[in-house]
């Protein structure tokens, strides 16, 4: 039980690899993905992997329930191929992957951390979307990457209180009132970060907040923003046994789409 199963959001790590390498670079998203990928695996020396994709076909009830969530992003073409590619290469190695309708990739990484820390585990979540620090606990650290993909910061219960001034459990109650720009999540008038913690400080949670008297014209408003930033650990999970990778399966995969250099070096991996 001593080594971690490493829970990796997909589309994070994909949209900072396909933005921090060259475009001339042929399938820059798989590459940047896949170095990172290894890397974590050297890193971490985890039991096992996961990674958590979005679907971006078909609305979740994130986009049905706020007009104008994640409303102006705009992909790629090129990232949206390549973004369809990758579970298959993460399978490839022996690793995990899930993607549902409904379900965004954070989700699925709440899903897996709860999994995780039921069975005694310890977990540790790569990610750069900052939603996932509600999951860190004693059990699970977050590893964020920093100059692109080279650095890691990893990020526990106090690292969060130290930048968001809140515990972990707190994190979709702060996101409700302060907002979240990058999300279009609208949050309380006038409330930034600095008053959304004081508020938490003082009364311990949003619902206490609304009870007191706090935003009596937007209760509905402000639960539901909560709602939205609240992860979903019931979305669906593959099995999550230990794992050897299949580095040779992977480098065949990637020889097929003509990265050879890259299927080199990961087939090197399995002398």
């Amino acid at each position: 039980m001593s080594r971690p199963l490493l829970v990796v959001d997909g589309d994070s790590l994909a949209h900072r690899a396909y933005h921090g390498l060259p475009k001339s670079v042929r399938l820059n998203a798989v590459v940047g993905f896949t170095n990172m990928l290894v890397r974590l695996w050297e890193s971490e020396e985890p039991r096992a992997v996961f990674v958590g994709w979005d679907t971006l076909t078909v609305p979740t009830y994130r986009h049905e329930a706020l007009e104008g969530y994640q409303s102006g992003r705009v992909f790629d073409k090129s990232l949206l191929e390549q973004l369809d590619m990758l579970p298959e290469l993460v399978r490839s190695l022996g690793f995990a992957a899930a993607k549902e309708d409904g379900y965004e990739a954070d989700d699925f990484l709440g899903a897996a951390v709860r999994f995780e820390e039921k069975r005694g585990g310890t977990a540790v979540v790569a990610t750069s979307d900052r939603d996932s620090f509600q999951l860190a606990s004693e059990q699970t650290t977050i590893v964020t990457p920093v100059r692109g993909v080279s650095e890691l910061t990893r990020i526990g219960p106090e690292q969060v209180r130290e930048r968001y001034g809140v515990e972990p459990a707190q994190v979709p109650d702060f996101i409700a009132l302060r907002g979240d720009p990058s999300d279009k999540i609208p949050g309380a008038p006038g409330v930034g970060p600095k008053t959304a913690a004081s508020i938490l400080k003082q009364y311990g949670s949003l619902d206490a907040a609304l009870d007191s008297g706090r935003f009596p014209n937007l209760r509905e408003e402000l639960e539901l923003y909560r709602r939205i930033a609240t992860l979903d650990a019931s979305a669906p999970l593959p099995p999550l046994k230990n794992q050897s990778p299949t580095w040779a399966e992977a480098s065949s995969l990637l020889d097929s789409w003509g990265l050879g250099n890259l299927a080199g070096r990961i087939a090197a991996r399995s002398a």
